[in-house]
C-alpha cells in the first residue's frame, strides 16, 4: 500500500455486487489515480465503467446499493468513511447529458450552486464564479438561460460547475456523446487545457477512443466483463489486438495501416495522429496498399423516392427560418446520412418530412405523391421515424405487443397482425424474445424493437435519429449490419447523424446541413476531404486523410474510398 499524498483514488482488489443481482459487477479492481494524471476509461456497453465511475463519485454506495469488497479511497480515506458531500469536495463529475444537471436560472446561478450550498459569502462568490466562467470562456453568457446555450457552451457551464468547487478529480461521463465533430475535439481540447492549467487529475469515460486521443493521455484503462484486462499508454495498447477483441473500436488510421500490412510498435507513437514516426518503408507500403485498388462499381440509374423542392420551415417564436428553401432527393434503395451542427436543421427536416411539423412553402412528394395531401398518420404509412432514444418511443409492456400496437390503431385483423409481427420479429432477431417483456432487453435491442414496430407497418423508407448514439463498436456494427440488411431488402435507409465514421463506413451518400440550408451533397469521402464544408459545417477532417498526406498521396478522397471499400469487404 503506498503513502504517496498524490494518489486520489486508489482501488485495491475491490468488487462490487449489486443488491438487485446474483452475480458481481466488478471483480479485483487495481487501480490508481494520481494528480496531475488524464486517464481514458474503454470498454463495450456492459462491461462495468459505469459502475467503476458510480463508485468513484460516490453513487455507489449511496445511490446505488450493494456489497463492496476490498479497498477503495478517495484522498487517502475509504470511501465507506465518507458521505457523498464529502466525496464531492474531491470529485467533480460531468454527465453525459448536460441539461439533467442544470439547476440554475441562469449561467451564473448554475456555476454558483456549490458555493451556496457550502454557504460562501456573495462578494467571494461572485468572484470565483467570474474566474471559473473565465477560465471555460463562458464569462460573456453569465446571464443567459443554459438552455439558450450551444451544445458545446453547456458542456463548459457543467465543467465551471464542478470546477467552481476547486476538487481534485474531474471526471467525464461520455462528454462526447451529444456533440458534432467539431464541438467534440473542442471538448477534448478544453479538458487538456483544463488538466494543465490545474493540475487535477482527470477521468474521461467514452466510446471514442480516437477522438479522445486527439490530445494525450497518460493511461487507457481497458475494462471487459468486470474486470481491468489493460492498464497502459496509448502506444502500447493500439499495437496489440485488445481492443478488437474486447469490442472497442481502433482509430481509423490504425485500421488502414494494418490493411496495408504496416507493424506497429510503440516507438511509432501511433497514439499520435500526425504519426510523426512513420519510416519511409511504413509509407511505402501504405502506398502501395492505396494503388492496389480495385474497380469501381458501375453507377447505377437512380429513382428519386423523396423529392424536396424550395421547403421552408420557421418555428413560431423564432425570427429566423429553421429551414431555409431546402431542395434535394433521397433515391430508392440507398443508405443517406444527414450530418451537420447542432441545430443546423437536420432534425427539423426530418419532422416536416413525417408530418410532425407544418412546412409554410415548398413542395414534397414521395413517390409522386404529393405529401401536403397526407395527414401524419398516412405519411407513416410510407416514412417510418426511430427516435434517437428507444425509450421515448416504446409504450407497451411486452414486445409483441408494442410491435403490434400500430397494426392495431389501424385496425388490423388480429390473424393478419399475428402473421405480420411474426415475420418482422424474425428479420429483425427477435422472434424468440417475442413473449418476453421489454424490460428484459438491452438498449440496443430495444432499438431493434422500435424499429421493428416501425417496419411492421411496411414503409418503403426509414428515418433514424443517431442510429448508434452510446453504442460500443459491437453493438454499433450490430445495428448498421441490421439497418445495411434491410437497405438489401428494398428499404431506403436515412440517418441523421454525428457519426463521421458511420457516415464514411456505410453511408452512400451524405447531405450537409448548416444553419437552414443544404451546403453539399455527395459521396461521404469527397465531404470529409473537403475543407471547406467540413469548417462550415462543423465536421471534423478524418484521420485518414491525415495519413494520406503523411505518405505523399494527393487524393485524400480516394484514399478513403479505398478504405471504406477495405472496410466493407473485410465486413463479408
Amino acid at each position: 500500500m503506498t503513502d504517496n499524498k498524490d494518489v486520489l483514488v486508489e482501488f485495491r482488489d475491490f468488487g462490487f455486487k449489486y443488491n438487485a443481482q446474483q452475480e458481481p459487477t466488478l471483480f479485483d479492481i487495481d487501480l490508481c489515480v494520481r494528480r496531475g494524471e488524464k486517464i481514458l476509461i474503454a470498454g463495450p456497453s456492459g462491461c462495468g465503467k459505469s459502475t467503476l465511475v458510480h463508485c468513484i463519485n460516490g453513487l455507489i454506495p449511496f445511490s446505488y446499493r450493494g456489497e463492496m469488497t476490498g479497498s477503495l479511497k478517495i484522498a487517502g480515506k475509504e470511501s465507506r468513511e465518507l458521505d457523498l458531500f464529502s466525496i464531492s469536495k474531491t470529485v467533480g463529475t460531468v454527465l453525459q447529458d448536460t441539461d439533467a444537471q442544470f439547476v440554475g436560472m441562469t449561467v451564473a446561478e448554475d456555476i454558483a450552486f456549490a458555493l451556496e450550498n457550502a454557504c460562501v459569502i456573495q462578494d467571494e462568490m461572485k468572484k470565483r464564479v467570474l474566474r471559473i466562467a473565465k477560465t471555460v470562456n463562458v464569462q460573456d453568457h453569465l446571464h443567459h438561460a443554459p438552455g439558450e446555450l450551444s451544445g458545446g457552451q453547456k458542456q463548459r457551464v457543467s465543467v465551471a460547475g464542478v470546477m467552481v468547487d476547486d476538487v481534485d478529480v474531474l471526471l467525464f461521463d461520455e462528454p462526447l456523446a451529444n456533440l458534432d465533430p467539431a464541438t467534440g475535439r473542442e471538448a477534448i481540447e478544453l479538458i487538456d487545457e483544463l488538466q494543465k492549467e490545474t493540475g487535477a487529475a482527470v477521468i474521461i469515460v467514452e466510446h471514442r477512443l480516437e477522438d479522445v486521443l486527439w490530445r494525450h493521455v497518460d493511461r487507457v484503462v481497458l475494462v471487459s466483463e468486470g474486470r481491468i484486462i489493460s492498464d497502459s499508454d496509448a502506444d502500447t495498447l493500439l499495437c496489440l489486438d485488445l481492443l478488437s477483441k474486447a469490442g472497442i473500436r481502433e482509430p481509423l488510421y490504425v485500421q488502414a495501416l494494418k490493411y496495408a500490412g504496416v507493424f506497429l510498435t510503440p516507438e511509432k507513437k501511433p497514439s499520435d495522429p500526425a504519426l510523426s514516426c512513420l519510416d519511409e518503408k511504413d509509407r511505402e507500403m501504405v502506398r502501395q496498399w492505396f494503388e492496389a485498388s480495385g474497380k469501381k462499381d458501375a453507377s447505377k440509374k437512380k429513382h428519386s423516392l423523396l423529392e424536396v423542392k424550395d421547403l421552408c420551415f420557421s418555428y413560431e417564436k423564432r425570427n429566423r427560418r429553421v429551414l431555409d428553401r431546402i431542395s434535394t432527393a433521397i433515391y430508392e434503395g440507398s443508405m443517406t446520412a444527414i450530418v451537420g451542427t447542432n441545430g443546423a436543421g437536420k432534425s427539423t427536416f426530418s419532422k416536416v418530412i413525417c408530418g410532425f411539423e407544418t412546412c409554410q412553402s415548398g413542395e414534397m412528394y414521395f413517390d409522386g405523391i404529393d405529401l401536403k395531401d397526407l395527414s401524419m398518420k398516412e405519411r407513416a404509412e410510407h416514412i417510418g421515424y426511430v427516435m434517437q432514444d428507444p425509450n421515448h418511443m416504446i409504450s407497451q409492456t411486452m414486445i409483441y405487443d408494442e410491435v403490434a400496437f400500430g397494426l392495431r390503431n389501424r385496425a388490423v385483423p388480429e390473424d393478419e397482425i399475428k402473421s405480420r409481427v411474426d415475420d418482422v420479429l424474425k428479420v429483425c432477431g427477435l422472434y424468440r424474445m417475442r413473449n418476453w417483456p421489454v424490460s428484459a432487453l438491452s438498449y440496443g435491442q430495444k432499438k431493434r424493437v422500435t424499429i421493428a414496430s416501425i417496419l411492421v407497418l411496411r414503409p418503403k423508407m426509414l428515418i433514424l435519429d443517431e442510429p448508434t448514439a452510446g453504442q460500443d463498436y459491437r453493438h454499433y456494427t450490430d445495428i448498421m449490419e441490421f439497418l445495411k440488411s434491410l437497405r438489401d431488402q428494398g428499404i431506403t435507409i436515412v440517418m441523421i447523424t454525428h457519426d463521421m465514421h458511420l457516415m464514411i463506413e456505410y453511408a452512400d451518400r451524405a447531405i450537409v446541413f448548416s444553419d437552414g440550408h443544404i451546403i453539399a451533397d455527395d459521396e461521404p469521402a469527397r465531404i470529409i476531404t473537403d475543407a471547406g464544408i467540413i469548417k462550415t459545417a462543423s465536421l471534423r477532417e478524418t484521420s485518414l486523410y491525415l495519413l494520406a498526406k503523411r505518405c505523399g498521396i494527393d487524393d485524400g478522397t480516394a484514399f478513403v474510398k479505398r478504405f471504406i471499400a477495405c472496410e466493407r469487404e473485410y465486413r463479408r
